[in-house]
């Protein structure tokens, strides 16, 4: 089910989060990407299903702190407590993840612990992973 712009617009304007919220629902091309990511307190990826997902490591490079929601391979990706929170794919885990990052300070951990969490993607990182598995097959 996807919802319309205008139930979204609706949310923006009751709540009186119009001068704080810029609604993009288009294509984000690759040259624009870093003004959003940059901007971003966290990034929220409230998937009910997913294997994994690409914008988690462009959050990585830009230090960004994720809510993600417990399914496939995102709670791998994103360690609950060090890049961010995993939570339940419902509306109320997400409310609860949110209320989490923002109410107990770890925005303020998880900024600490992003740039050693990011450090497991690393070109160098995989090169030893990959180093790893060569060596086992020389046995």
């Amino acid at each position: 089910f996807y919802a319309s712009r205008e139930k979204y617009l609706d949310i923006i304007s009751r709540e009186g989060l119009a001068a704080d919220v810029v609604l993009r629902d288009r294509f984000i091309p690759d040259d624009e990407v870093r003004y959003y990511f940059s901007a971003a307190d966290a990034l929220v990826l409230p998937y009910r299903t997913a294997t994994q997902s690409g914008v988690t490591q462009i959050a990585y490079n830009f230090s960004v702190p994720m809510i993600v929601t417990d399914v496939g391979g995102l709670p791998e990706i994103v360690r609950d407590g060090r890049a961010g929170v995993v939570c339940p794919p419902t509306e109320a885990g997400i409310r609860e993840a949110l209320r989490r990052m923002y109410e107990q300070g770890m925005l303020a951990v998880v900024r600490q612990n992003i740039t050693a969490e990011r450090e497991r993607f690393s070109w160098s990182a995989m090169c030893d992973r990959i180093e790893q598995v060569y060596a086992m097959t020389e046995r």
